[in-house]
């Protein structure tokens, strides 16, 4: 070896013996500028408001500005691949949903740009239920007759989502597969765009996460036939449960957590997750969540989350909602 290879032998192996102290001092000081917060779904949707409530709290515990950043299209996936692909620092997240962690792997196929082991994740901050909602002008009234009018008129009704893939999508097809219906969807980029249509009679029915919906719902201008969760929901007490309706033990939520890019340095992952599980565990997260029908996370015993512990859960529905997409044919054509 002659001595220039040599020098540059010795110099890489310096360098390489550096890495885990400057990773490490890189950790300590994190954060040491404000975090990004990328939300993959336009302004007005759950995710939206959730990440932004989160974001608020997450300022307040870390000591730097959470800045969020609306990146939509392809049912979340541009935002999430963006987060995928960014420098693994610590500054820039993302505000996960059902969709572009679980559900969208079946429903994308081949066709997803990034995969589950791209993400780290670092915590889950609230589930929330979903409702299966009409508009006036459609005149159904409740579920028995949203069947009703599906059954007199196959393909002929359609309901609308905030996109491909999420849970409102995937949680109707799974009603469509319960029931043997035959209604079109018609998916929107987000839940704003799709709520608009509905109230104004250009779709007759919906599947929608309540918060986004709650507002529209109590002031009349349209209609919740039934919520998706297991028991009524406190602000909804009128509304049944699909399991009431007759479609025995039903039960599925929509939930929204934090992803990093997988090679995240683990103890800024650690820091985060602790950061995060400290705001939802707080009386304030709960009763600021609840005020739209949300719930904690839940994922230890203490009712909060971890790194750990939200990748499980996010591993678990992966499975669950592979199988149902495949149930259902949920797929982007």
């Amino acid at each position: 070896m002659s001595n220039w290879n040599r020098r540059q032998a010795l110099g890489l192996a310096a360098a390489a013996a550096l890495l885990p102290a400057t990773a490490r001092a890189a950790a300590e000081a994190w954060p040491a500028r404000p975090i990004r917060l990328i939300i993959p779904f336009p302004p007005g949707g759950t995710t939206d408001l959730m990440g932004r409530l989160l974001a608020e709290r997450l300022s307040a515990r870390l000591g730097q500005p959470v800045v969020v950043e609306n990146r939509g299209g392809a049912g979340g996936n541009i935002g999430a691949d963006a987060v995928a692909k960014s420098a693994p620092d610590g500054y820039t997240l993302v505000m996960c949903s059902i969709g572009t962690a679980a559900i969208n792997y079946a429903a994308y196929g081949a066709t997803m740009p990034y995969k589950p082991q791209d993400l780290a994740a670092v915590g889950l901050a609230v589930r929330v239920p979903n409702l299966v909602l009409a508009s006036r002008e459609s005149g159904i009234a409740s579920f028995d007759a949203l069947l009703e009018a599906a059954r007199k008129a196959p393909g002929r009704l359609n309901y609308g989502t905030s996109g491909i893939g999420g849970s409102p999508h995937a949680c109707m097809e799974l009603v469509k597969a319960r029931t043997g219906i035959d209604i079109t969807h018609v998916p929107y980029r987000g839940s704003g765009p799709m709520l608009t249509e509905l109230v104004a009679g250009r779709i007759q029915t919906a599947m929608d996460n309540i918060p986004s919906a709650l507002n529209f719902v109590r002031e009349g201008q349209i209609r919740a036939l039934a919520v998706t969760s297991r028991e009524r929901v406190a602000l909804l007490p009128e509304v049944p449960t699909l399991i009431e309706c007759g479609l025995a033990d039903f039960d599925a939520t929509a939930w929204f957590g934090v992803q990093a890019p997988a090679a995240t340095p683990a103890p800024v992952i650690e820091k985060l997750g602790a950061a995060m599980d400290a705001v939802v565990r707080t009386p304030d997260w709960a009763e600021r969540i609840g005020a739209f029908a949300a719930q904690p996370p839940g994922l230890t015993p203490q009712g909060g989350t971890t790194p750990e512990a939200f990748a499980a859960f996010i591993a678990q529905e992966i499975t669950r909602w592979a199988e149902v997409a495949k149930a259902g044919n949920i797929s982007v054509q």
